[in-house]
């Protein structure tokens, strides 16, 4: 049995009727499709490697320890594997709306928290997987390490039968509490055993992030009195638009290459350009506007690669969407994300969330969930940038064409923005409230304007200093 760290509770508790936490995707594969039985046994054969998938989150009686995962009895994988069909031919459209409705359903959270969907009907012989895992079990490069763990890298790749499991017995509620209690009365110990304690490194930590954050005092406040685009926010309903756009990564390095700054300031100018559209169109664009956005970075190290738990912190970038020069735009947020990255280097992010650790199970629990039920005004968009893989990954042979992601939304914020790479695609998928965003297309469409803008001048700026 392994107990959920802070942070993967903390995303645990924080699901509600409205804001389900899970992460997905939707993976487009080259035809013909496999039969559900192919794909169950495939998976089935899989599960050895990813032990978690037969788990189920068990909390501890009154909150007195953080909840065990806990292998379930009664695990069936054909309820975790799904089989539907669009109306031939299915093009991008008819994949988003079904997708949409899968991915706004909330998974059983009394059952392992995952499921798998597939897609058939897609023209040009194509077929897709729907795939969605709680976010208390991963975060975005835990996604990815898991994709390539259940999809192969050969397309002749050789797949053991599927083997007998048994699970192991679940612990009685008596048990879970006396465990939890004995945690807790014995971990601080246990870290004193062996050398410097996470407490002691986490007040390292602590002392550097006070020391950053007064640098940066002067920051916050401007942040503070800048006016944000407000309407974005507010209360969260049960259903959900999805939309995505597409791009090639070269154009993502062409802009970098003449403009300056990384490939995720320029994901971030183009999608600036989206909510400028999007602003524009509801007449609530000010010059002075920013759409602040929380932009999740990972602390996995190299060596923690293939763990399925969350190992993240956040910054918040204000997007200049009132800017007009997209040129402009990048050098403002260029600028911000080498603040961050300076202020980054002076703290240890990996020891102040190892505190969390610390914090009593019942305040955790109480602090999410009031924290999810009041929501924020802080930030108005989520926007997190996954690197996949450079290789091309299969399923039972068939190849992955594309790969569109699905981030959730909560505490008062209503959109959030994916961006996964695979091989030379960089794709973008945009998890709205239903409600809220009649008009998501606008914001995925100028997210693809933004980027040709950016390719456009860097193409200019070449040209110029080839003469």
């Amino acid at each position: 049995m392994d107990r959920l760290s802070a942070t993967d509770a903390g995303f645990y508790y924080a699901e509600s009727e409205n804001a389900p936490l899970h992460v997905g995707s939707v993976a487009v594969f080259e035809g013909p499709a496999p039969s559900y039985g192919d794909l169950v046994r495939l998976l089935l054969s899989k599960m050895p490697q990813v032990p978690r998938y037969r788990q189920r989150v068990r909390e501890v009686p009154l909150n007195l320890g953080r909840p065990l995962w806990v292998d379930d009895p009664h695990f069936q994988i054909l309820y975790h594997v799904r089989h539907t069909a669009v109306p031939k031919p299915g093009g991008p459209e008819q994949l988003r709306n079904v997708a949409g409705r899968v991915l706004g359903q909330r998974l059983d959270m009394a059952k392992p928290l995952w499921e798998v969907w597939l897609v058939e009907g897609l023209e040009d012989d194509r077929w897709a997987i729907i795939s969605k895992v709680h976010h208390c079990m991963v975060d975005g490069i835990a996604g990815t390490d898991l994709m390539q763990v259940m999809f192969d890298l050969d397309p002749n790749a050789e797949h053991t039968q599927p083997r007998d499991w048994s699970p192991q017995r679940t612990p009685s509620g008596l048990e879970m509490v006396a465990g939890a209690l004995t945690e807790t009365a014995t971990a601080p110990l246990r870290q004193l055993t062996h050398g410097p304690s996470a407490v002691t490194e986490g007040a390292k930590g602590l002392v550097g992030s006070v020391r950053a954050a007064a640098s940066t005092l002067p920051a916050l406040a401007r942040q503070a009195l800048t006016p944000m685009a407000r309407t974005l926010t507010g209360p969260i309903g049960p259903h959900r638009r999805w939309a995505w756009a597409d791009a090639q990564f070269d154009e993502f390095k062409t802009a970098r290459t003449a403009l300056g700054g990384t490939v995720n300031d320029v994901v971030l100018t183009a999608i600036t350009r989206g909510f400028r559209d999007l602003l524009k169109g509801r007449g609530a664009l000010g010059a002075d506007t920013v759409v602040r956005t929380m932009v999740p970075i990972s602390v996995r190290r190299e060596g923690e690669r293939g763990s399925l738990d969350n190992r993240v912190t956040a910054v918040f970038v204000d997007l200049p969407v009132g800017e007009p020069d997209p040129v402009a735009r990048l050098t403002a947020i260029r600028r911000q994300m080498d603040d961050y990255k300076r202020t980054m280097q002076a703290v240890d992010a990996r020891s102040i969330i190892a505190m969390g650790d610390f914090v009593a199970p019942t305040l955790l629990a109480l602090g999410v969930r009031a924290s999810m039920q009041t929501g924020q005004m802080w930030c108005q968009a989520v926007t997190t940038n996954v690197p996949g893989p450079r290789v091309p990954l299969y399923v039972l042979g068939r190849r992955m064409v594309s790969a569109h992601p699905y981030v959730p939304i909560a505490g008062g914020t209503r959109i959030s923005i994916g961006i996964f790479s695979y091989l030379n695609s960089m794709t973008f998928g945009i998890n709205a409230d239903f409600d809220a965003f009649p008009d998501v297309e606008v914001l995925a469409e100028g997210i693809r304007r933004g980027v040709d803008e950016l390719v456009a001048l860097a193409q200019r700026e070449s040209a110029t200093a080839a003469r």
